[in-house]
């Protein structure tokens, strides 16, 4: 047996030689982080957040001031047009149409007095027995006497307009969504119309008013789809329209956007006005195209050196002087096209790609990779040491003094 020993050392230090190579290079060489690409649907989305309003929502106010004495409508009554909603006390209303009903018949007395006077006088100039002057005075009296007419017919006429206002009606055919008074109460219509109800004309259209930003609303068009959900119901998702995109700009703390109207159906009535509904507006859908995480993009070797200026671009970093007058579609050009980082084995390989439209999570590969491609996402630490954390100075081996 003491033969074989030479030969069990030497078996014994080769197996100890080749772990500690394994081991060495294991602690040496980086792992990665890698995605495959893959197939499946994109959808490219503008969010926004809004309210859900009727198409068509009016205020009904009163113009006159006065006690409300008579209700005919409440929360959710359906209401037609001309149908009378409320009804304000007409007492003292009605004695003003009876005070000015009796100052017209006393101008209109008046008026055929002068009447009779200037006749009489016209006649009396004739022959010669009333002086000019007494028949120019006769004249005016009765010029003052029609003006006097007309003045209190004026005021007959708004004494009525405001008893007629006195009984409110419904301009429009739709349901009451708000009551603002009780019977009893006093309105007030000295510096403004009080709201006493509102009515929307259809609940079964509605609309949503949503703030869009101004970095998103340059691909906002009219007609696109949109999916938004409500608070209410949120596990369904509910479809709607665009159908307006308001030039108004709103600015809140220097922060500017534009009010985007969508047209929302609501036959079941689920949807009630007021909600707050969370908008994804639809861009652009392609399904089973070829996809890969946005983190494959970010990506870049610490030896890769200074990026590429059309990375640059589509990584929005700085552009020359005048690049932004190129034209869009150059700038198109430019941010489409990408550098990956490939992983065959344990080698990294670049690869540039032409990439579409993103959902913010995965990007759309036109050309440069194919399905089952793996690419780096991330670089993890080597064993031996951690990337991040700063060389020991106490550490055993040679030590370097300036």
């Amino acid at each position: 047996m003491k033969r074989f020993y030479p030969w069990l050392a030497i078996i014994g230090g080769l197996l100890f030689f080749a772990f500690v190579g394994r081991e060495c290079r294991n602690s040496s060489a980086a792992t990665y982080q890698t995605a495959t690409v893959t197939r499946g649907p994109i959808t490219q989305a503008v969010t926004a957040t809004g309210t859900l309003n009727p198409v068509v929502n009016v205020q009904v106010g009163s113009q006159v001031s006065g006690n409300i004495s008579k209700l005919f409508a409440d929360f959710n009554s359906q209401v037609k047009a001309g149908q009378v909603v409320a009804q304000i006390d007409p007492a003292l209303f009605q004695a003003t149409v009876t005070q000015t009903e009796g100052d017209l018949a006393n101008a209109q007395a008046a008026l055929e007095l002068a009447k009779v006077n200037a006749t009489r006088t016209e006649q009396l100039f004739k022959q010669k027995i009333s002086s000019q002057q007494d028949l120019d005075q006769a004249m005016a009296n009765l010029h003052q006497a029609e003006a006097n007419v007309k003045i209190k017919q004026g005021a007959l006429d708004k004494a009525k307009a405001d008893l007629d206002h006195c009984t409110i009606t419904s301009p429009i055919d739709g349901v009451v969504i708000s009551r603002s008074v009780d019977v009893g109460q006093t309105v007030a219509a000295s510096l403004q119309a009080p709201v006493i109800f509102q009515i929307a004309n259809d609940l079964t259209k509605m609309q949503i008013d949503s703030n869009v930003a101004e970095a998103d609303v340059g691909v906002v068009q009219m007609g696109q789809d949109v999916d938004f959900t409500v608070d209410a119901f949120p596990t369904q998702t509910f479809h709607g329209k665009v159908v307006q995109v308001r030039n108004a700009p709103i600015t809140v703390q220097n922060v500017v956007t534009y009010d985007t109207v969508i047209g929302v159906s609501n036959p079941d009535l689920k949807l009630k006005p007021g909600m707050t509904a969370n908008v994804s507006i639809i861009i652009a859908r392609k399904d089973n195209v070829l996809q890969l995480k946005n983190a494959a993009l970010r990506y870049r070797p610490a030896d890769a050196g200074p990026p590429s200026s059309q990375n640059t671009a589509s990584q929005g970093g700085s552009r020359p002087p005048g690049a932004m007058r190129q034209g869009m579609g150059r700038r198109e050009q430019k941010t489409s096209e990408r550098t990956v980082y490939a992983l065959s084995g344990s080698h990294l390989t670049p690869v540039q790609i032409k990439t579409g439209i993103s959902d913010g999570v995965v990007t759309e590969v036109v050309e440069g990779l194919k399905e089952g491609d793996r690419v780096v996402t991330a670089e993890m630490a080597a064993k031996s040491q951690p990337a991040s954390s700063p060389a020991n100075p106490f550490s055993s081996g040679p030590r370097r003094f300036p």
